[in-house]
């Protein structure tokens, strides 16, 4: 199974994060040994002072340089990562996506329905370069905003309920979709640094919604251990 992670700020992360694609790497070795790649263009983290995706400076040397692979980027969301999905699948072969999306979409480009459809044009273009593509879609997850910027709260709940139907609307046996579920749990003060991007806690939540899906809906690796 060739696992790429998609995602915007909180995916790539900055210099210095774990990420919660490491999280689901150590994930994957314990439970998918020797069957699975991690693939994607990219590898490196957001580098604050650079302005640009530029750090290698991950807090564990022993992360393996090609499970650092991902496409995902500091500011990018749905919006732009559409137009490049079917080339990227193409190039890395990537059958498992594992997507997280949304809220920069939300907070500086597209509302809710526009956003929605580029969802759609997203899986479209992923499954024209492989029609038996997987993808695991994480909503998008509380955050600072939404607490003191109604509207924006608005639009999140209301894009998260579109998402919902764009996956039960698209989803097929060739190629299944699966919404992963919000962790209850997640809390801005213990789970954020800032009230947006994941700390330690938060990246140990946000992979075990996506390797609980995985394994409650397809039997893919185990129930995730933090």
């Amino acid at each position: 199974m060739r696992f790429l992670f998609v995602g915007d700020s909180m995916t790539i992360g900055r210099a210095g994060d774990w990420t919660w694609r490491y999280r689901m790497w150590e994930h994957l070795e314990a439970t998918l040994p020797g069957g699975y790649e991690i693939v994607g263009p990219r590898s490196g983290l957001y580098d604050p002072a650079a302005d640009a995706p530029a750090s290698e400076a991950y807090p564990d040397p022993a992360f393996p340089a090609d499970a650092r692979r991902h496409l995902a980027g500091w500011g990018e969301g749905w919006l732009h990562m559409a137009p490049v999905i079917g080339e990227t699948v193409t190039a890395t072969g990537a059958d498992v996506l594992l997507i997280s999306l949304g809220l920069i979409d939300l907070g500086f480009y597209t509302n809710s329905d526009q956003t929605e459809e580029n969802v759609r044009a997203f899986i479209e273009g992923a499954r024209a370069a492989n029609p038996q593509v997987r993808a695991v879609l994480l909503p998008v997850i509380p955050n600072v905003r939404a607490g003191y910027d109604a509207a924006f709260a608005a639009e999140c709940a209301r894009f998260n309920e579109l998402l919902a139907k764009a996956v039960a609307d698209l989803d097929t046996a060739a190629s299944p979709l699966l919404l992963a579920t919000v962790p209850e749990s997640y809390d801005l003060r213990e789970d954020t640094y800032d009230g947006t991007h994941p700390g330690p806690t938060g990246e140990h939540k946000l992979a075990a919604a996506f390797a609980d899906a995985m394994h409650q809906a397809w039997g893919v690796g185990g129930p995730y251990a933090a």
